[in-house]
């Protein structure tokens, strides 16, 4: 063991003990071997949006809406520490997630007490202890706050895609506090379920449903029941190797910080990724209904399609193309101008963005998006701005490490 000149003379002096130096490395040795596992990731995510013409206040643009149209913005910051599954049969890990800047409150992972909605600048996304037992090809399973199983596109706009979220987005849960179990049965078939205590984003949060009069605690045995179902097509299939199609039901109660006017939540999602045989084009598809049973039962639609070609090692491009369809209030969030009876609503969006790479780790995007309101109701603003179209331009540039 070496010291260095200054703890040579507090052992002199009798100030610190040799034994007690060697019990404080061999503790620094522990928390050392403790972190070599572990890793840490992330990103800044920045971007500048112009709205042409007045501030879109649809829901489908919630992450670029009047706050954030024409002119400069820090979208967020995300930090991740993950100590990955090993191969080893009895293996542990951990990974969470936390959120800086405006888009944690967009994200809003609440914990009780906190109204859904509050302006935050900091968001714990995930939080979660992750374990295998050695059960056939190895199970595992997640226990805490961890991302919803089903939707093609994710919070993190740089692994979509596109700069902006689809309207699917806007109707799926976010995250669950609870437990998830994954299994790769085969090559080709994987499956994932799980138990949680809400449908909707809130740590800790309990459910509540209505009584008739109001929202009171659901029974303990009332939870959130999801499942997923993977095919993943091998490499005997050609030119569709790596094809999958995905289908997933996420189906429980909401938090206090919820859906107010629903007693239940249920939500089917059906998703497909396809290689092509022109080399660099992919293709993709979502379908995705949430309905829900309650003070006034409501439903909503999306579908979707993809395309993303990689033109060259440096650029790619992307659309998306898509349709929705819900109860009034669905995605204008009521604020647009009310229709005589309660019509419901519908949109139709395109969304197109250049990718090119200028520099390592940097993520250089470009995109336009067009929506329209197809009901003649005027929901892509409020007065005295509704309007039946709404055009945006969204450069975005990400740093990831």
């Amino acid at each position: 063991m070496k010291h260095n000149l200054w703890t040579v003379a507090l052992v002199a002096a009798g100030a610190v003990s040799l034994g007690s130096l060697a019990q404080a490395e061999e503790a620094k040795n522990q928390v050392l071997t403790a972190l070599s596992s572990t890793t840490l990731s992330g990103y800044v995510d920045t971007s500048a949006n112009w709205q042409l013409g007045p501030a879109t206040t649809s829901v489908g643009h919630s992450y670029d809406r009047a706050a954030k149209q024409d002119g400069f913005n820090l979208n967020v910051v995300k930090l991740t520490l993950e100590k990955p599954l090993d191969s080893s049969e009895w293996t542990a890990g951990y990974k969470v997630d936390m959120l800086f800047g405006p888009d944690a409150a967009m994200y809003n992972p609440v914990s009780p007490g906190i109204a859904k909605g509050t302006a935050q600048d900091f968001g714990l996304k995930q939080a979660y202890v992750v374990v295998r037992a050695p059960v056939g090809n190895g199970l595992d399973f997640k226990i805490g706050t961890f991302d919803t199983c089903i939707g093609y596109e994710v919070f993190e706009s740089i692994n979509n895609p596109n700069v902006s979220r689809s309207y699917g987005y806007f109707i799926e849960p976010l995250s669950h506090t609870g437990v998830m179990a994954s299994y790769q049965a085969t090559e080709w078939l994987s499956l994932s379920g799980g138990v949680a205590d809400t449908w909707n984003t809130g740590i800790n949060a309990r459910a509540v449903r209505y009584n008739g009069a109001a929202f009171v605690a659901a029974d303990q045995s009332e939870k959130t029941y999801m499942g997923l179902v993977t095919l993943t097509a091998p490499e005997s299939f050609g030119t569709l190797k790596g094809a999958t199609l995905t289908a997933g039901i996420v189906d429980g109660l909401p938090s206090a910080n919820g859906l107010q006017s629903a007693t239940r939540i249920t939500h089917y999602y059906v998703g497909a990724t396809v290689p092509t045989p022109l080399t660099g084009l992919a293709a993709g598809a979502a379908y995705e209904y949430r309905g829900t049973t309650g003070i006034a039962a409501t439903y909503a639609n999306a579908v979707a399609g993809y395309l993303t070609y990689q033109a060259t090692e440096k650029m790619k491009l992307a659309s998306r193309t898509e349709y929705a369809t819900g109860t009034k209030g669905t995605w204008a969030d009521g604020t647009a101008p009310a229709p005589t009876s309660a019509q419901p609503e519908a949109f139709l969006g395109e969304a197109f963005t250049l990718d090119y790479s200028l520099w390592q780790n940097v993520v250089t995007r470009a995109e336009v998006r067009w929506d329209r309101d197809l009901t003649g109701q005027r929901l892509m603003g409020d007065p005295p701005n509704a309007r039946q179209n709404a055009f945006s331009l969204a450069l975005n540039v990400v740093y990831k490490f």
